[in-house]
């Protein structure tokens, strides 16, 4: 059953935008669009997507238009989360032409972009359809955009993996080697954290299985394995701890 989409918080959104907003309007303003159009000019326009997808980022879009013009109105036909094919319309922008024109850019950065991971998630959720597998996302985020990316992973029925570094424990192959192995690096790891934190860790070799099993890791990241690599993990995990798969999923490789 897939969760209700929820909204990014004002608090964590306007941050972003604003800050959007500010590195593309610069020392002056929007030269352009002050010298030519009028003030009194008003506008009203429609976005359509292009090709299919996800739609995901019309809050921060919308709050861009907002926060250069706050007479500029966005009416969405279809929210985050929602299919779309070629044609379809997304939303209608009205108000001060001034202000759409210099919010535009930036509205529009932020729908394409978190429209095309949603995308890109929603292709790999429907590749592990009738699986037990569900789509994670990582770490790997644009610095600042780490909220919006991972909102964008949801809208297109992905879920979370880790926010940050203090959201639980990921012993990783650095980690094992400044340790001096496997079972050193978890059982340090559950010294030094709380009994609530959980405690993963990542493997490359079949070999370090064993080892994390012993040490009742709470779950096991199985990192570039071939497919056959990764079936014989799951096999020997046998539901003893959360088996995760990372490097080389693609949708044909996910299934």
């Amino acid at each position: 059953m897939t969760m209700p989409l929820s909204p990014l918080p004002l608090l964590m959104l306007e941050p972003v935008v604003r800050a959007a907003l500010l590195e593309d309007l610069g020392r002056a303003g929007d030269l352009t669009t002050d010298a030519i159009v009028p003030a009194t000019l008003q506008a009203k326009t429609a976005l359509v997507a292009r090709q299919p997808g996800v739609v995901a980022g019309l809050d921060a879009a919308a709050l861009a238009f907002r926060l250069v013009e706050p007479a500029i109105t966005v009416e969405i036909d279809r929210p985050d989360g929602t299919a779309v094919q070629p044609g379809d319309r997304i939303a209608v922008v009205a108000g001060p032409a001034r202000g759409m024109l210099t919010a535009e850019r930036v509205a529009l950065n932020f729908l394409g972009h978190l429209s095309g991971v949603a995308t890109a998630t929603a292709t790999l959720v429907e590749a592990v359809r009738g699986h037990r597998a569900r789509i994670c996302c990582t770490r790997k985020t644009m610095p600042g955009l780490r909220s919006l990316q991972k909102f964008a992973v949801r809208a297109g029925g992905g879920v979370n993996h880790r926010f940050g570094l203090d959201d639980a424990v990921l012993i990783k192959d650095n980690h094992v080697a400044a340790a001096g192995g496997v079972s050193a690096a978890i059982r340090a790891a559950r010294q030094g954290v709380g009994h609530l934190v959980k405690i993963e860790v990542e493997i490359d070799r079949l070999e370090q299985l064993d080892e994390a099993l012993a040490e009742k890791a709470d779950a096991i990241l199985l990192d570039n394995m071939q497919p056959e690599q990764l079936a014989e993990a799951v096999r020997r995990v046998g539901g003893r701890a959360i088996s995760e798969a990372s490097g080389r999923i693609t949708p044909a490789t996910a299934p």
